[in-house]
């Protein structure tokens, strides 16, 4: 599980290593792991530094004393090494003093050939767009930038930036994750080490093996009704698509079993033989959890499903159309017990919450999540998801594969599949997300491995591959 922290708690567990280290240990241990990280960068694709060269964009904090530390490593380790100070009479004096004796230059801007930039600009207790002096200096390279701890001129908590800011190829900090390492432009994200002692956190997103702790996978003496029966209205006659995708999706994602209750019956069933289907709710049989909205249309019939399933004291996601309903009567979860999750894009979450998402998408989701009683998943390339009083899960696709028409279908019927099978809807949603954003890479890298856009049928296509990568 991996763990994002506060810049203050981050502070908060430095206290204590502070007050009882040597002064100056902890940030020496900080270069000495960001200076590893940096040649291991370096030596990537040759497997040696030997004719490599950094410069060091050098602040007044301890970033900037970083940034000259790991400089100085690098240099004894014959890595060439460059400086720019931004505020000379303010760089970390002991730091700028090893680098000076290790031969590290200064200069006033980064040389055309330098390999590998180092953003020691600002940490993770500034705030703002980075100043004029410093704007221009990365304005004037093309060479890539390695931040230090966060970009900078990015918010720590949001991953926004108002101005100019740092866009890094990659990132290295230091004791715990920050929100802005799932929000923000920081690359490849590495973590060192330092000895920080930091509690559980309430912002976390899952990695494989947690997903594969999770996933439902079917015993000895299972059969096709303890594993999951998933429920879906989705789609029309007239509107088959979403209705095919979403069934086909809770079919991949191992449901035991599939009905379906809608106008696509005929045209769901052509497609995935093994799905029960038939036109109307009222006959669909017994289900374990229900997926109602994509495709499903506005109309009374469409309120009148929607209406059904929320009615029960079974798990309930809505998603797509069944979201719109919801936002002309939100009375319709009002006190609803029942697991409920909902999925927006940003354009539904501004329905169902009365404005944008903003810059703030994790205080955002609690917030429709506390008010509402509901879990809320907020698609985007950072999905956000939320609970009431509970921990919010990140999951970070990398790229925007999944953007595409239909893709919200295949994640519903994922995210229902294993509601169905009995996991806390927060992780269902969470973990649906996962998998979903790891088929759609899969799916772009088909025939691969340069990456190309896809649709959301390969995406259902690479479902059960992505879950056999994980589990």
């Amino acid at each position: 599980m991996r763990h994002y922290y506060s810049a203050q708690q981050i502070r908060d567990a430095e206290a204590p290593l502070l007050a009882s280290l040597p002064d100056g240990v902890l940030m020496r241990r900080a270069a000495f792991g960001l200076a590893t990280a940096i040649i291991r960068e370096l030596g990537r694709e040759s497997g040696s530094v030997s004719g490599k060269t950094v410069c060091a964009v050098v602040g007044s904090g301890d970033n900037g004393g970083d940034a000259l530390w790991a400089a100085t490593f690098l240099r004894r380790r014959g890595v060439g090494a460059s400086a720019v100070l931004l505020n000379p009479d303010r760089a970390h004096p002991a730091a700028l003093a090893a680098f000076r004796r290790a031969g590290g230059r200064i200069i006033e801007k980064v040389p055309t050939a330098t390999d590998l930039v180092i953003d020691g600009v600002v940490g993770v207790g500034a705030s703002g767009p980075l100043r004029p002096a410093a704007a221009e200096v990365f304005a004037g390279t093309d060479a890539p930038v390695l931040a230090v701890d966060i970009p900078s001129g990015v918010d720590v908590a949001t991953g926004t930036a108002d101005g100019p800011h740092v866009t890094a190829a990659m990132t290295v900090t230091f004791g715990g994750f920050k929100p802005v390492h799932a929000l923000g432009p920081c690359g490849r994200v590495e973590l060192v080490d330092i000895g920080l002692d930091l509690p559980e956190a309430d912002i976390r997103g899952f990695e494989a093996a947690d997903i594969a702790a999770r996933w439902p996978v079917p015993g000895r003496t299972d059969d096709k009704y303890t594993q999951g029966v998933t429920g879906v209205m989705a789609g029309s006659a007239t509107y088959p698509g979403a209705a095919i995708l979403c069934t086909g999706a809770a079919v991949a994602a191992h449901s035991g079993m599939v009905r379906y209750a809608g106008t696509a019956a005929a045209e769901v069933v052509s497609h995935w033989p093994e799905v029960i289907a038939t036109s109307d709710f009222a006959t669909a049989g017994r289900v374990q959890a229900w997926v109602v909205g994509p495709g499903l249309g506005t109309d009374a019939a469409g309120e009148a499903a929607l209406a059904f399933a929320l009615d029960t004291d079974l798990p309930v996601l809505v998603d797509a159309d069944g979201l719109t309903i919801l936002a002309a009567h939100p009375d319709l979860v009002a006190g609803r017990r029942a697991p409920t999750v909902l999925t927006p894009h940003a354009g539904e979450f501004a329905r169902l919450a009365g404005g944008p998402p903003g810059d703030d998408r994790v205080a955002a989701t609690r917030e429709l999540a506390d008010r509402l009683g509901v879990t809320v998943l907020l698609k985007g390339n950072v999905t956000v998801v939320a609970e009431p009083g509970g921990p919010v899960y990140l999951n970070v696709a990398g790229q925007a594969w999944a953007a595409t028409a239909g893709s919200g279908d295949v994640l519903s019927g994922v995210i229902g599949a294993l509601l169905a099978a009995g996991l806390p809807p927060v992780e269902a949603a969470a973990a649906g997300a996962f998998v979903h954003a790891r088929a759609a890479d899969l799916a772009a890298r088909d025939p691969g491995p340069a990456p190309v856009p896809t649709s959301s049928s390969r995406i259902l296509a690479h479902l059960r591959t992505a879950l056999g990568s994980i589990l």
